[in-house]
């Protein structure tokens, strides 16, 4: 069973003036238009997951992992695998480890061969890094996915490792904790 989370965007004031305006002013087309923007906003950035970590997600990650099932034998898929590695210190680290340093060579991902590369992300900001590997989490099987924080992604900055050592990470991670 997939996890919903919540999700929303900020009422824009701007909107919420146009439409007041156009109450005022009994502009009734003005007005239904005013209040079907404001009643779907909120939905901006819900997806059946939803999130803020859905439109990070999209322009830095989607590109390659595509809906996050990846593809066979060339990118590996990130739906229900994500939040089985969290659900352990070590896997959280490892995780937050490859967002920010990037990963290369082969791995095993649910019994599939995968040799390839992945960029660092280490551009982006801890916020967004957290939001998408908190979305990736919720979209897995877990009923209690584990929450990212900025915080721990900001402690994880340095030192900076190669993607190759991210890889070592994950070998010796796979020992301890099978991954999938």
């Amino acid at each position: 069973m997939k996890r919903a989370i919540k999700c929303g965007a900020p009422k824009s004031p701007l909107v919420r003036s146009l439409c007041d305006s156009a109450l005022m002013q009994r502009r009734p087309r003005t007005a239904v238009s005013c209040l079907a923007i404001l009643l779907l906003l909120p939905l901006a950035d819900c997806s059946r997951h939803g999130g803020p970590g859905l439109s990070r997600y999209r322009p830095n990650c989607g590109i390659c992992h595509h809906g996050g099932e990846g593809m066979k034998g060339e990118i590996p898929p990130l739906i229900g695998r994500i939040d089985q590695i969290a659900r352990t210190p070590e896997g959280r680290h490892y995780l937050a480890d490859v967002l920010l340093n990037g990963l290369n060579g082969p791995l095993i991902a649910n019994g599939d061969r995968y040799n390839f590369s992945m960029p660092s992300f280490r551009r982006l900001p801890d916020q967004d890094i957290a939001a998408i590997l908190t979305y990736l989490s919720a979209a897995g099987d877990r009923p209690d996915p584990p929450v990212f924080h900025a915080a721990d992604i900001a402690a994880q900055r340095t030192p900076v490792l190669s993607p190759s050592a991210v890889a070592d990470e994950r070998r010796a991670l796979d020992k301890i904790h099978p991954l999938p």
